[in-house]
Formats: C-alpha cells, sequence, structure tokens
C-alpha cells in the first residue's frame, strides 16, 4: 500500500508522497523488541520530541509504549496514556457519530443537508447529502475546506458559525460527481450532529463515544487550554520548535480536534473491529469501512480503504502527526503518535510513523527512499533570498555600467526591466498559485511549516526589490555621459568655450 500523507508542504510537490513502505500481505507475528528497534533507528532524524504507539493483535491490545518527553527541553515523559491532537483521524469519530443517529433514525443517509440545516436551504450546497460529506464527494474543494472562519476559537457556537459560512459557499464541484478531499464536509457533519442530537458536538461525543469506549485520557477540543498534553512542535530550518499553548479549536473539532492517547485510540480500534453490536452495530461498523459509492471507491466514512482489506487514515495538525491502520479480516491494528510536524525534505516523520505501523503489522519495511527533490527545493528557497541581496550589493558596485544602459537603446533597457517582469510572475507563482494548488491559505500553511512559508515569502519578495532596486540605481544618481558609436566619451560644444576645450 503506498500511503499519502496530506502534509501542507510546498507546492509543487505538496500533498507529497511519503516513503512507500506498507504493503499489507498476510502479517507476520513480529516481536516487540523490533518496534523498539525501529525507533531507535528511526527517530534521531525525524526530530521527533516524543512518540507513542499501541499494538492490536488478534482483537487484543498485545503492546505499547512510548518515547521521549513532552516539550523539547522539558522533563515531562510521553506515556502511551498521553493525550495527543489526532487530526483527521477524528473524521472517522464523527462518521461514527452519523451513524449513530442513522441507526437511530434520525438521519438518513441520502437526504441533503438543507432537510436538517436551515442555513442551507435556498442555496447550492443545499442539495448535497449525508453519504456524499461522509465520502469526500460533495463538492467542496480541499481549499474550501481549509479557508479560515473569523471568530473566536473557544466560543460555543463556533461550529455554527464556520458552517454558516461554508453554506454561502459555491462547492467547486456538481455534488457527487467526484471526490476531493475538503475538511469542509467533517465541519458541516459535526453541526448536523449538533442540530439532530441537541447537544453540542464535544458532549455528543464524549457521552455518546469516548465514555462507552473507555477512552478516559481523552477529550474533544472544547476552547480550553488542556494539560498535559503532547506539545506540538514545528520544523524550523533543521530544528524543531514547540508551539505556545493556546485554546483548543471548538470549530474544527469535527475534521481535526480530539486529543485522544494511544492505549485509548487502540480500544477505539478495537471496537471498529470486534463484529459486536455496541456503540454502533457490527453491520453499521463495516459499513464505514467500505466503498462508499462508485465515485468514492478507496474511501467509507472517515476511514481510507485497500484493496487487499486495510483501513487506515492519517491526521496532520499544527506540530503533531497521527497514523491510524487497521486490518479488520485479522482484527490487528496499530496506532502511532508523534509530537512533530515534518520538515519539507528534512526531519520528516512519515518513516517513523510508517515504519513503527509497518513493524508492529508484521511487515517488511523497507524505509523508502530519500526526498531528493523536496531537498533541493527547500534549499533552493533558502539560498535565493541570499542570492538576491548579494545581487542587490553587485548592482550597487556595478552601478555606473546599471546606469549607462539607461541610452544604450533597447538592449539595454530590456535588460534593466525584463527582471522585473520575471521576479513579478515569480512572486504571483510562490505567494498565490502554489498556496491555491496546495489548497492551504499562507497564512494557515505557516501554522504547519513555518520555515518553508517564510522562505517562500522571502524569495517572493527579495526577487522583486533586487529588480526594483536594479531600477531605482538606473534611474538615479549622477547621470552619465551619452557614449558615442565608438563607445568614447563625447565633449558637447560650447561656443562660449575656448577652442582648445570644444574638441572631441
Amino acid at each position: 500500500m503506498n500511503i499519502r500523507v496530506l502534509l501542507p508542504i510546498l507546492g509543487l510537490a505538496l500533498s507529497a508522497a511519503v516513503p512507500a513502505g506498507l504493503d499489507f500481505a498476510t502479517p507476520t507475528t513480529t516481536p516487540a523488541g523490533a518496534i523498539e528497534q525501529l525507533i531507535d533507528r528511526e527517530m534521531p532524524a525525524s526530530g521527533v520530541p516524543g512518540l507513542a504507539y499501541a499494538v492490536v493483535q488478534n482483537g487484543e491490545i498485545a503492546s505499547a509504549g512510548a518515547r521521549g518527553v513532552l516539550e523539547i527541553g522539558g522533563d515531562a515523559t510521553v506515556t502511551p496514556d498521553t493525550p495527543f491532537v489526532i487530526g483527521s483521524i477524528s473524521k472517522s469519530f464523527t462518521a461514527l457519530a452519523v451513524m449513530q443517529l442513522v441507526e437511530a433514525g434520525e438521519i438518513d443517509l441520502d437526504a441533503e443537508i438543507s432537510r436538517y440545516l436551515e442555513v442551507f436551504s435556498g442555496r447550492t450546497s443545499g442539495a448535497i447529502t449525508i453519504r456524499q460529506l461522509l465520502s469526500h464527494t460533495s463538492g467542496f474543494s480541499t481549499g474550501q475546506g481549509n479557508a479560515p472562519h473569523p471568530g473566536a476559537l473557544e466560543e460555543k457556537d463556533a461550529l455554527a458559525h464556520g458552517v454558516a459560512q461554508l453554506a454561502e459557499a459555491t462547492p467547486a464541484h456538481e455534488p457527487g460527481s467526484t471526490w476531493e478531499y475538503s475538511n469542509a464536509n467533517y465541519e458541516i457533519l459535526g453541526r448536523l450532529i449538533e442540530v439532530v442530537s441537541g447537544e453540542d458536538y464535544q458532549t455528543y461525543v464524549t457521552a455518546r463515544i469516548l465514555e462507552p469506549v473507555g477512552m478516559h485520557d481523552s477529550f474533544v477540543a472544547d476552547g480550553e487550554v488542556h494539560d498535559p498534553v503532547a506539545t506540538g512542535h514545528v520544523p524550523w530550518f533543521g530544528t524543531k520548535v514547540p508551539l505556545a499553548d493556546g485554546p483548543t479549536d471548538r470549530a474544527t473539532a469535527p475534521q481535526g480536534g480530539i486529543f485522544a492517547s494511544a492505549n485509548d485510540i487502540a480500544r477505539y480500534l478495537q471496537m471498529m473491529m470486534n463484529d459486536e453490536d455496541d456503540v454502533l452495530s457490527a453491520d453499521g461498523k463495516a459499513q464505514m469501512m467500505r466503498p462508499a459509492s462508485e465515485v468514492s471507491s478507496f474511501y467509507g466514512f472517515g476511514w481510507y480503504l485497500e484493496s487487499d482489506g486495510a483501513v487506515w487514515h492519517t491526521g496532520v495538525s499544527p506540530g503533531v502527526e497521527t497514523l491510524a491502520t487497521m486490518i479488520p479480516a485479522e482484527k490487528d491494528a496499530v496506532i502511532v503518535l508523534v509530537n512533530a510536524g515534518s520538515g519539507m525534505g528534512f526531519e520528516e516523520t512519515a518513516a517513523l510513523r510508517v515504519g513503527v505501523s509497518d513493524t508492529a503489522l508484521g511487515l517488511d519495511y523497507d524505509g523508502g527512499s530519500p526526498a531528493w527533490s523536496l531537498q533541493l527545493l527547500f534549499l533552493g528557497l533558502v539560498t535565493l533570498p541570499i542570492v538576491y541581496l548579494l545581487s542587490m550589493v553587485w548592482a550597487w558596485l556595478r552601478r555606473t555600467k546599471i546606469r549607462a544602459k539607461t541610452r544604450s537603446g533597447a538592449p539595454g533597457l530590456f535588460s534593466l526591466w525584463f527582471p522585473l517582469l520575471t521576479t513579478t510572475a515569480a512572486a504571483w507563482v510562490l505567494l498565490g498559485l502554489v498556496p491555491s494548488l496546495n489548497g492551504t491559505p499562507l497564512m494557515r500553511w505557516a501554522l504547519f511549516q513555518p520555515d518553508v512559508v517564510l522562505a517562500i515569502v522571502a524569495s517572493a519578495v527579495t526577487g522583486v526589490i533586487w529588480a526594483g532596486f536594479r531600477l531605482v540605481v538606473a534611474y538615479t544618481g549622477r547621470p552619465n555621459p551619452p557614449v558615442s558609436e565608438t563607445g568614447s566619451s563625447t565633449v558637447v560644444s560650447d561656443p562660449s568655450q575656448p577652442e582648445r576645450l570644444r574638441r572631441t
């Protein structure tokens, strides 16, 4: 299985492939020590401060472990009971909650969203069905799902405000026509749960899923600051820096705001594979892990699906990355949580997360291949502003020749003005086109990879400044004398001067 992790990294390779290594053949029993050996090998290169994992074999939690610290520079250590924000694995909880309401007869999977949420009535998006929202076939784009919503994160009605803004948007595609991953879908589903159940999302998921499953070290983002949880760390030019503590985001809870420990997620994965009627019927769980439609042949309800029976989802939050994988037929599963985001080709966490997952499932892990293209791209972005600054110094040192271009006809003028055109176009590509292709605004992207965004902005801005600086140098300062056809300076004749001063 080739897993693609949805990382908000630079455009030309954004949503980049992580090291291939998950190939779900028949797993073999793997000694627990093999996981620790894999962590010994991969964790230093990843720059991850802390990691937790738990393994389910034959429907039982077989092992769990943890390494490192909650925060760089701190003494508190990570344990299998440490809560991490699990990112988009949260979508499976939202899908489960929707299915509970479906089984209760409160929601019809093929009903339009406008039937339940008044804000969608009379709007283009109102025709989207619940099934389409669950399977990312609603027509909402990745960019629409990543667009920021104004308003305080901790406000109790933050989710309602966010969904009201989404209702005003026209989906990028015809509903049901194509598959495109979008957080918008699960934000809307979170609000659906609130309206249909009469409870806020946090209360419903806690009472109907977390508590019955026994996830006592887990909680839903509620606008409060929680301690202790694993602190997120973002890449910063070859290092990792911790994020400041802040309130959890109520509005994004349904698509990525559940906090859970490795042991708790293992209990959750047990429940999903137990073939029992508990928080959801066995049939309902199976339906979540089947293709939702022809358009969504590799995605069910909150889970990615593989043709060989593997079921999985990743999570990417600022400073935290996660991976949950199940093989329901074998009742085997693994969850891996790390409190660091991946750099751009450097200190990536994928080899660590995928390696632990493969090893836990008894698969051969090949370690993937180095991301040379991303590394070169990142180094280029870091180097380019320095080159532009040095070029400005060089332009000033050669100012006499640059000023001469203003009097050398079309070729000289072209060499002066063309760089401004090219650097402006490059700035538009870096600041506009690349974020658009990535589906993530630069300000949001900076939450995940601040060093990459700084390098992008610096490259775009310094390029235009360099081109503008050359023009300022060319058209200011002491004017140069005109150049003759032979290339020598000419003294202009003035009849009022003595003859000896009127010679060429």
